[in-house]
C-alpha cells in the first residue's frame, strides 16, 4: 500500500465514523499536538485542556485574526469539537487514550469568541508612536 493509498483510506475511515468536520480539522489537530509536545521538556500524554489549549495557539500563530474564520470553515467552533475530532482520531487507531480520556475533558475550555478576539490576537504587541 502506497503512502498515497494509506492517507486516503484513513480519511476515508474519518469520514465514515465523523463527516461534521473538514479533513484538515484532523490534520490540524496532528499538528497540534506536535505543536504541543515540541514545547514540553519530554513527550508525554496530555489532557483535552492543555491540547485545546495549543489548538488555540497553534491557530492563532498560523491563522492570526483568521482563526476562528478557518476554523468555522472546518466545522470547529467549540472546544468540545477538538474532542469530538481527538476521539475520532482515536477510534481509528491514530492516537491512543488513557482510561481516564473523556470528551467533556474538552467541554468550554475557553470561548472561542474571547480566546480568538483581536485582543488575544494582538497580546503581547506593542507598537511605538513618535
Amino acid at each position: 500500500m502506497t503512502e498515497v493509498q494509506f492517507a486516503e483510506d484513513v480519511l476515508a475511515r474519518i469520514q465514515a465514523r465523523e463527516a461534521r468536520y473538514h479533513e484538515r480539522a484532523y490534520l490540524f489537530v496532528l499538528a497540534a499536538i506536535e505543536f504541543l509536545q515540541a514545547r514540553l521538556p519530554a513527550r508525554r500524554h496530555v489532557s483535552g485542556a492543555e491540547l485545546a489549549g495549543a489548538c488555540r495557539d497553534l491557530a492563532l500563530q498560523q491563522y492570526g485574526l483568521l482563526a476562528p474564520a478557518v476554523l468555522a470553515h472546518w466545522g470547529v467552533v467549540t472546544t468540545r469539537d477538538f474532542g469530538r475530532i481527538v476521539f475520532t482520531l482515536i477510534d481509528v487507531k491514530l492516537l491512543s487514550a488513557q482510561p481516564t480520556d473523556r470528551l467533556e475533558d474538552f467541554d468550554a475550555v475557553y470561548d472561542f469568541a474571547d480566546a480568538f478576539s483581536p485582543a488575544q490576537v494582538w497580546a503581547g504587541v506593542s507598537v511605538r508612536v513618535s
